[in-house]
């Protein structure tokens, strides 16, 4: 039998993992800063919750507006009395069980109550938009959330570029010295500087790759979406670190977020709903005047009549004496046999209709009308003071974006200037170590000038991505932070 060589499967086998291994990446999602957005809004548990409030407060909608139309209630009742009673319908005192029926109908509309309900509708209303701008500034401040995060994965990531790209540079070095001690050519001292650098260096790598596996852990987090080591997110093409070509005063920026942002919105809804609140405690120390009618019927086993289909009963009983005669006169007594009244014939014979007004005025309930004014009155203050308070917390958040990025872009720039510097300057330093002119203290020193000098950069390209950020998306603009 021809027998395959053994590296023939070998071989086979690692094409197929490496297939498995393609296939696998290639299958596995990659985030965009987009999809952890639309991902929070369907999983974050506090967007679900606030979901539930705007149906919660639509629900009081309806029910304040079906308030207002008449009320109609239906009752009936089926009771047995034992012993001595007086039934309700023969107005006699029965002392056999008597069954009895008791039905009724009644409607009820209330035609003035100083417009509570009008004005209960109303806040009622008014409770409802504010709920849904209050369901808008939760993934507005969710959008925020998730745009940090994503940047701050995207800031590690160039950071862990960085530290890798140093390690390498010295891992070289680190060789090439290596066999300058073989050769003799170089001191021992020199190739423990840079082996001790190098070491501090795999360190920096390490604790960097700790902290970009520590940023995706908190985006996914945040989004609720179940950590998993193999979360990729997607390295877009970022916004340039350049003045907008249409700048804008903090003032501007204000001004146009007053009228647009949903937590001013809302703030103001909660004013107008207070003065509702304070209209409907006014309402309820007024007069009610109400409008209703009721039909009610029942039915007694005490109500009798003569019963047609048995035989009458007579009897002759003396009525008086005849004159001269003295004779007896007789008269005819006919007695029927009696049953209930049928449940039909009383129903209609005790039917009973009503209509009326009714009019209520309070006069004295413990100050509660007066007091529940107050407190409206307070309220509504109160709320005033809220609106002021976002607003005043608004101008601040713009200001301050405002100013961290013109700060970012300086300090950007001006990393960029260092950057091309202490490039310039490690290449020199680095041809200098080449040649056995400067120690490897000194070429140490000034890898850890260029590294910090990169790190700089990168810190204040990012910070200013994600103010800029924060402005457009309080000029409306959706949040993005590709080019």
């Amino acid at each position: 039998m021809y027998l395959l060589p053994l590296n023939f499967f070998r071989k086979q086998m690692v094409f197929i993992l490496l297939f498995l291994v393609s296939v696998s990446a290639s299958s596995q999602k990659v985030w965009t800063l987009e999809d952890c957005i639309n991902y929070a809004f369907d999983n974050n548990l506090d967007i679900k919750k606030q979901v539930l409030n705007v149906e919660l407060n639509k629900a009081q909608q309806l029910q304040s507006a079906l308030v207002m139309l008449p009320s109609i209630n239906a009752n009936g009742t089926n009771i047995w009395n034992y012993g001595q009673t007086v039934d309700r319908y023969t107005n006699q005192f029965a002392t056999s069980t008597v069954r009895s029926n008791n039905f009724n109908l009644s409607a009820n509309m209330v035609l003035f109550n100083g417009l509570t309900l009008l004005n209960s509708y109303q806040q009622n209303k008014i409770n409802l938009l504010a709920s849904n701008y209050d369901l808008d500034v939760l993934k507005n401040n969710i959008s925020l959330t998730v745009a940090g995060y994503y940047l701050d994965i995207l800031f590690n990531m160039e950071l862990l570029d960085v530290a890798k790209s140093q390690l390498t540079i010295t891992s070289d070095q680190v060789e090439r010295i290596t066999k300058m001690v073989e050769a003799g050519s170089s001191a021992k001292g020199d190739l423990l500087n840079i082996e001790a650098q190098s070491a501090a260096e795999e360190l920096t790598v390490v604790d960097a790759e700790n902290r970009l596996a520590i940023s995706k852990l908190s985006l996914q987090q945040v989004i609720d979406l179940p950590v998993s080591k193999d979360f990729i997110v997607e390295k877009p093409q970022l916004k340039e670190v350049e003045v907008p070509k249409d700048v804008l005063t903090p003032q501007q920026i204000f001004d146009y977020a007053l009228n647009s942002r949903p937590e001013i919105k809302s703030a103001d809804l909660r004013v107008q709903s207070a003065e509702k609140s304070l209209a409907i405690a006014r309402g309820r120390i007024t007069p009610t005047l109400s409008f209703g009618g009721t039909w009610a019927t029942g039915y007694s086993s005490a109500i009798t009549q003569n019963d047609p289909g048995a035989a009458a009963d007579t009897t002759f009983t003396p009525f008086g004496y005849t004159v001269p005669s003295h004779e007896i006169v007789y008269v005819p007594q006919v007695s029927y046999s009696q049953r209930t009244t049928p449940f039909g014939d009383q129903l209609k014979q005790n039917e009973n209709k009503s209509i009326g007004f009714n009019l209520s005025v309070p006069i004295f309930n413990g100050w509660q009308g007066r007091t529940a004014i107050t407190a409206a009155k307070i309220q509504k203050s109160q709320y005033e003071l809220d609106l002021e308070i976002t607003k005043r917390d608004l101008r601040k958040t713009i200001e301050q974006a405002y100013a961290d990025a013109a700060a970012a872009l300086k300090k950007f720039r001006a990393s960029e200037q260092k950057v091309s510097a202490q490039e310039e300057s490690f290449k020199y330093t680095q041809q200098k170590f080449d040649v056995g002119m400067l120690t490897s203290f000194d070429f140490n020193n000034a890898k850890k000038d260029l590294t910090k000098a990169q790190s700089e950069v990168l810190q204040a390209k990012y910070d200013f991505i994600f103010k800029t950020t924060i402005l457009d998306f309080y000029m409306g603009k959706p949040i993005s932070i590709n080019k």
